[in-house]
């Protein structure tokens, strides 16, 4: 069997500006292989109890995973670690492009930033040589506009950058980092807590693949991608049509969230805004990340409108500035994106954001003197990009809206929390607990708030039982199916946390949950398996890797248990149990008392404690976070 291999770490310090460098044994990587278990270890090291998320005592974490760099589809992922300024609980985002083969190419398997520089600064690496070099020319400019500022300063074309754009620089709490000017760490606000630090951005010379353990069992995995997309249908109409595929199929059945969650349909506009209209009309061609052979990756342009250096749209952002504002173009949603990525801002938090300000000012909660004027209806196109602007600059109402909607909410009044569609302050994703049962029970425990990439969907439940999917999920120990996915039963629990953790696999090893998923994807968990071992030599299992997966989520949940979060917190909105009045779904909710028996089974098969959901010290230290424990004063449990 093959030694696990040492990590290499940069450590740098931002307030003195000495950078150093540390490595981890073999057999402690081995249980953080990279990604977020590694980002998380690396900050619970570092993170002191009830620190404010945008000081400098926060510690921001880029990891790769000890994977990074192997020449095959769906491995080239970035995650960044950090306390959340939108959360307050440990966030971590992930992104896809080049930028992350080519960080793990110079020899890194991540880099930790602490403190704050007293002017702005970009990290850049060339192999075994890093430096903190002035960025007094690129900050305040857009993402495009810095790129070239840096690449022009560095002399070096041959570069990839990771950067926050004038969002981040402002402060505005779901700021994200953007490499290639259109991938985007986008959740948990990430780029705000790099803006904190005078951190404009992480420059890294591009080096070459990583050589696979065992060559010829590796092409054999790599190259089999042609026959694997050849026979699968999905993956390839997600290459074709990009992840907005599927927008009109949901609301055709009724379940595309629209006019801020108010109703599942969007008659108006969704065939506008869908991914075929957009493979018809301004598709400019299909992009992609490193080595990987789907290209869903979209690339729009609009001239004298929309610039394809900002890439396109995804699903997510077609419904966030499209139905959920009841914006019926295209247009309009691909400039969004676009001052998006420009600005350096989550398009799901900021959508769904404007769409909470419009139904506040549709219900005169607020008025045109509130919003500088800005007619913030349902359906306004042209207010959007206008108040994306405000947002990313703050600048008047949009310095409101810059702190996401829960807080916005609490600043206009106690009658505008309902219309926050969020779960622990992070704004919900376009895919419906309605529709998805065992998606919403994860939306409310997931460590971050909601998010659609952190579980298998309930419809693949739905397949025949002799269908890729449900093989695929078997390998999981998932046998039951269902006849509609509506159903939140023992079952189906047990399925949301497995799958849970293995998509926490993933977001450590970092993969991509569109080619190494459970399910629909190119390649399954027997393939993941193989993956480790023909290009690593790490002989592992499907058990091992669970592991891996569990330990990961009981990290974060140990973070927000010593924040003072509890499983008060895990809770959807109250919408969500409130039937749809109209619509294909109409007379459809989730069932509150189901919800809730499902809540506290899930804590029961995770292990937790059942009064406050919070891990035990019995189950931190069956997965190897006893050392958890030992750092907490008088070695106290979290409970």
């Amino acid at each position: 069997m093959n030694l696990f291999p040492e990590a290499k770490i940069l450590d740098v310090d931002l307030s003195t500006g000495t950078i150093t460098t540390k490595t981890l044994p073999g057999e402690i990587y081995r249980l953080y292989p990279g990604g977020s278990a590694l980002g998380l270890y690396l900050a619970l090291q570092e993170i002191k109890p009830g620190i404010d998320p945008l000081s400098p005592e926060n510690m921001l974490v880029f990891s790769v995973s000890a994977l990074t760099a192997l020449p095959i589809s769906g491995i080239s992922r970035l995650n960044v670690t950090a306390k959340s300024p939108l959360t307050g609980t440990m966030g971590d985002s992930q992104a896809g492009g080049f930028f992350p083969v080519h960080f793990k190419a110079n020899g890194w398997d991540a880099v930790m930033f602490r403190g704050k520089s007293d002017k702005p600064v970009y990290l850049y690496i060339n192999g075994d040589q890093a430096e903190l070099k002035d960025a007094s020319k690129a900050w305040g400019k857009v993402t495009g506009e810095a790129e070239d500022v840096i690449r022009e300063e560095i002399g070096d074309k041959d570069i990839e950058i990771a950067q926050i754009g004038p969002a981040g620089e402002n402060l505005v709490k779901y700021a994200c980092i953007i490499n290639m000017c259109n991938r985007a760490n986008g959740r948990n606000g990430m780029g705000a807590v790099m803006g904190s630090k005078n951190l404009k951005a992480v420059v890294v010379k591009k080096g070459k693949a990583m050589k696979a353990y065992d060559s010829e069992k590796f092409q054999e995995l790599a190259k089999s991608v042609k026959e694997r997309l050849e026979e699968n249908e999905a993956v390839a109409g997600l290459g074709k049509y990009g992840t907005d595929g599927d927008l009109e199929g949901f609301h055709e059945e009724g379940f595309l969230p629209t006019n801020n969650w108010t109703t599942g349909h969007f008659p108006e506009g969704a065939k506008n805004i869908t991914g075929s209209t957009m493979y018809d009309t301004i598709l400019k061609e299909r992009d992609t990340c490193y080595a990987c052979a789907v290209r869903c990756k979209r690339v729009v342009e609009i001239p004298g409108v929309v610039d394809p250096l900002y890439g396109g749209p995804e699903y997510e952002t077609c419904a966030t500035f499209g139905s959920y504002c009841g914006v019926t173009s295209l247009e309009t949603v691909s400039l969004a994106n676009q001052l998006c990525n420009m600005y350096g801002l989550d398009t799901i938090s900021c959508g769904a954001t404007i769409s909470f300000a419009m139904e506040c000012y549709e219900k005169g909660l607020i008025t045109d003197k509130d919003t500088d004027g800005l007619v913030l209806k349902f359906g306004n196109n042209e207010v959007v990009p206008a108040i994306v602007e405000k947002i990313a600059k703050r600048e008047g109402f949009g310095d409101l809206l810059a702190e996401g909607s829960y807080r916005a909410a609490q600043k206009i009044g106690e009658e505008a929390i309902p219309f926050s569609m969020s779960v622990k302050g992070q704004e919900l994703p376009a895919h419906m607990p309605q529709f998805k049962p065992a998606v919403g029970l994860i939306y409310a425990v997931n460590p971050f708030g909601a998010d659609h990439q952190s579980s298998e969907h309930d419809v693949f439940l739905v397949m025949p039982e002799d269908s890729r999917e449900r093989q695929r999920l078997a390998q999981l120990g998932v046998w039951k199916g269902y006849d509609n996915p509506f159903v939140i039963d023992e079952e189906k629990v047990r399925f949301a946390l497995d799958s849970q953790k293995y998509f926490s696999v993933l977001d450590t090893l970092c993969l991509c949950q569109f080619v190494w998923g459970p399910s629909w994807e190119l390649y399954g968990p027997d393939d993941m398996v193989n993956l480790c071992k023909y290009g690593l030599g790490w002989d592992t299992s499907i058990y091992e890797l669970m592991m891996v997966g569990e330990r990961r989520i009981n990290m974060m949940r140990y973070f927000n248990a010593r924040e003072g979060f509890t499983k008060e917190d895990d809770q959807l909105p109250q919408r969500i149990f409130e039937p749809f009045k109209d619509g294909p779904s109409k007379g459809v909710c989730v069932d509150k008392k189901a919800f809730e028996e499902a809540k506290e089974l899930y804590y029961a098969l995770a292990g937790w404690d059942q009064e406050k959901g919070n891990p035990t010290d019995t189950v931190l230290k069956k997965l190897s976070l006893g050392w958890l424990l030992e750092k907490k004063e008088g070695k106290n449990s979290v409970n």
